[in-house]
């Protein structure tokens, strides 16, 4: 498959509070929480950046500024560290500021995510006829996933949004997908008739799963305007999907072979600085024996 830039805008939505990581998340958000020693959010953006987007829309809540000033160049600490000859240091000091230009979208209610898509609709330009939406939660390994969707969306148009495959009860805690084949030449790709949120393991049209990718056309604003909302209030992103799709706008999946790790609860967040830590050399080979040394306790 030809490989194509996404979408010049790359959303990240990072409004949560972070509940489940109580009380780290009083003071340090969510995102900003280290795998190995490299904030959740940042690899996010790299993984944009690598895929052709050039800037970085980071929807927060109120008062949630550090998620933005972590990409904010500290003149002060890049100066200390120089004058201390640490080079190293330095260098991943100054890698986040200067990945991709950076602006932020207050969401102002928590109402849904859905609702957040939205809030970035006017910070778009006239020309922009999609946006890729990265949820910062989920880390899809290796990379290349964006880059396989925007070649998607160049044959097919409409919407493209990434696919992993979910076997057994655990289907149930995701957006599940009905889909139908596209096209034999492109086996990974498939045209979606429907999604299905949170299924019974036995009502899931499919095994494939959301896995927090999304390319989506600018159609998706209009849609989350005539969606009702849901429980508490809340827009789900799923539901303006859905709706395209009964409009008659291609929606298509690219099913990923690959690791997802799920930041959002401290069981994925774990796995996820093991294996980060398990490919560096520096930390690689030493946790790699005591991990082994351990499970033979």
């Amino acid at each position: 498959m030809l490989q194509s830039k996404i979408p010049r805008t790359a959303v990240v939505p990072a409004a949560g509070l972070g509940t489940r990581f109580l009380p780290a998340t009083k003071t340090v958000p969510k995102e900003l929480l280290p795998v190995v020693d490299t904030p959740g959010i940042e690899l996010v953006a790299e993984e944009a950046k690598s895929a052709g987007a050039e800037r970085l829309l980071i929807i927060t809540s109120p008062g949630k500024d550090g998620v933005v000033a972590h990409f904010v160049e500290d003149l002060v600490l890049e100066h200390t560290l120089s004058s201390r000859g640490k080079e190293a240091m330095l260098a991943k000091v100054r890698n986040a500021p200067s990945l991709l230009e950076v602006a932020s979208v207050v969401q102002d209610k928590p109402l849904g995510l859905g609702h957040a898509v939205g809030c970035v609709e006017p910070e778009l330009g006239d020309d922009e006829d999609a946006i890729a939406v990265l949820l910062p939660d989920d880390l899809v390994l290796p990379g290349g996933v964006l880059s396989k969707m925007a070649a998607t969306r160049a044959r097919y148009g409409g919407s493209v949004l990434c696919a992993i495959e979910v076997d057994g009860e655990a289907i149930s805690a995701y957006g599940v997908f009905d889909v139908e084949d596209a096209d034999p030449d492109t086996p990974d790709v498939r045209r979606v008739r429907c999604m299905v949120e949170k299924p019974a393991a036995a009502d899931a049209p499919s095994n494939l799963a959301a896995a927090g990718r999304y390319i989506l056309d600018r159609k998706i604003f209009a849609a989350l305007r005539q969606i009702p909302p849901g429980a508490g209030g809340e827009l789900q992103l799923t539901d303006a999907i859905v709706l395209l799709i009964e409009q008659g706008e291609p929606v298509h999946v690219v099913v990923h072979h690959g690791t997802r790790h799920d930041l959002g609860n401290p069981g994925g967040y774990l796995k996820a600085a093991v294996d980060f830590a398990l490919d560096r050399d520096d930390y690689g080979p030493e946790l790699r024996q005591w991990l082994v040394q351990r499970l033979q306790q």
